[in-house]
């Protein structure tokens, strides 16, 4: 499951799409590698868990397209440095995300965050 602009978007299906590719242009074959590929170079970098996507609802905090692009390099910056959990300061959201997996592991208003403690994290990046 992801979340974009705090909407689910349920997995790509490569089969059903192979199928549909297949089935519209009969005279032109597709192959499996061709729809991976493509679907791999159209994913987000950034998944969000099913905790990280209740709180993004449970708070209404929605994401802006150019949000989550800052996030996704703040993820690559993450990487670079060799943080394994971080977390990322976007405008007014704080995100704990596991950097290996590059998954969101929860979210919340950088006002709302209790004593401003953010634990089990070995580094920070603000985007």
């Amino acid at each position: 499951m992801q979340v974009y602009n705090n909407t689910i978007v349920n997995p790509f299906n490569v089969r059903d799409k192979l199928q549909n590719q297949t089935n519209n242009q009969t005279n032109t074959p597709t192959h499996f590698q061709d729809v991976l590929n493509h679907q791999i170079s159209n994913e987000p970098q950034i998944k969000f868990s099913k905790h990280a996507s209740t709180r993004l609802s449970n708070r209404s905090i929605n994401l802006t397209g150019e949000q989550i692009q800052r996030v996704e390099e703040g993820v690559k910056m993450a990487t670079a440095k060799g943080i394994n959990d971080s977390l990322v300061l976007v405008d007014d959201v704080a995100l704990v995300i596991n950097i290996k997996s590059k998954t969101v592991i929860t979210a919340m208003h950088q006002a709302g965050t209790n004593e401003n403690i953010f634990t089990n994290i070995d580094g920070a990046v603000i985007v």
